[in-house]
């Protein structure tokens, strides 16, 4: 935790600009670019002293900025590549300069930044197993479920059992497993759809724990073993004349490594838009 004469030390020494990111370019790294409003940040110059960032006043007080009571939710540390070259404001003669990036509970799209100077063959700051768990996650590139159906050229019928399927890939169901590597430890993640919940558009909404079973004809009239629906009334009086049905899937991570293990969740969605019409009677 930094001092009280630290923490003025840093506010004092806060540059303000407008975005920020935490890649490098040209003579210093460029924090002209981001999605943020604002960001004030200095660099740490040694072994212990380290400053913190904040975006404008939105992560409450310098005291809570600069002392961790913001407590970051999603952070990453790396050195960088390549390490800011004499002449700029953030080169530390005879050290490494690490950047550590952290998102901030609470505060959505708000990042922290802070730069952290140490000895050649130090090692960089401690990382977060989890963070690196993300990170794995990742790289999974995990989407919304695949709908095999409904279809949206489909043609159902009121009072005719609807069955509700998904394809099965490893991004779009799983399983789907991954690595990550920062700060000197590796984790490894695995990540499987464990339910989807289908909004029908008709004001309710159907749970199903697996992909869902594929219609064949010969089931004819019967009602789907494992994900179905039965609609009571046209898609009519519906936006376009269609129903949107939306495919929320929910994906459980398992993950290990670093001395730790843990389990994430990621959501996921799809939609699709489908026509309910009346049943024809032939005479």
């Amino acid at each position: 935790m930094l001092t009280r004469h630290a923490i003025a030390t840093a506010i004092a020494c806060a540059l303000v600009v407008a975005g920020t990111t935490s890649a490098y370019a040209g003579e210093d790294p460029d924090i002209s670019k981001g999605n943020c409003d604002l960001m004030s940040f200095c660099v740490g110059v040694g072994d212990k002293d380290r400053t913190g960032g904040r975006r404008g006043q939105h992560l409450g007080s310098e005291h809570n900025a600069f002392t961790g009571n913001s407590k970051p939710s999603d952070c990453s540390v790396r050195a960088m590549d390549p390490q800011p070259p004499p002449g700029s404001k953030y080169h530390r003669e005879g050290k490494t300069v690490y950047e550590r990036v952290c998102s901030v509970e609470g505060q959505d799209g708000l990042v922290d930044i802070t730069f952290v100077g140490t000895d050649p063959g130090q090692n960089a700051p401690a990382m977060d197993p989890q963070v690196v768990a993300h990170q794995a996650v990742d790289k999974m590139l995990l989407a919304g479920p695949d709908i095999a159906s409904p279809r949206a050229d489909g043609k159902y019928t009121v009072g005719v059992p609807m069955w509700m399927w998904v394809n099965q890939s490893a991004t779009t169901y799983g399983p789907n497993t991954a690595s990550a590597s920062a700060g000197g430890i590796t984790v490894t993640a695995t990540a499987k759809v464990s339910k989807i919940v289908w909004q029908m558009g008709d004001g309710s909404s159907v749970t199903c724990n697996g992909p869902g079973t594929p219609y064949q004809a010969s089931e004819g009239m019967a009602q789907s073993p494992t994900c179905g629906h039965v609609y009571s009334k046209t898609s009519a009086g519906a936006k376009s004349g269609k129903y949107q049905v939306t495919a929320t899937s929910t994906w459980t991570i398992d993950w290990q490594g670093g001395g730790a293990a843990g389990q994430l969740t990621e959501i996921r969605q799809t939609n699709v838009q489908v026509a309910i019409g009346e049943l024809q009677v032939v005479r």
